[in-house]
């Protein structure tokens, strides 16, 4: 899938991780993640590896991947 416009000014993209297993995994992703610049809501489903992202613009995939590292998981690219 490839990055969308929802609504004028934000993007929504979605993303594999690898190594997330539980609800804490998630919630560990959703946290770092949500911390980015212009990032409005994230959405982590451990069961596919799928973490969704809405954000105003954009994101930087380097500081997309320190967030995921910082988690403790990989980030694989885009789903």
């Amino acid at each position: 899938m490839t990055a969308q416009t929802d609504t004028p000014g934000t993007v929504t993209a979605v993303y594999k991780v690898s190594g997330m297993s539980c609800g804490h995994c998630e919630g560990s992703v959703s946290a770092e993640i949500s911390q980015l610049p212009g990032v409005t809501s994230v959405t982590a489903v451990a069961a596919d590896g799928d973490v969704t992202v809405v954000s105003a613009g954009p994101l930087d995939e380097e500081a997309l991947r320190a967030a995921v590292d910082e988690a403790g998981f990989e980030l694989v690219g885009r789903a």
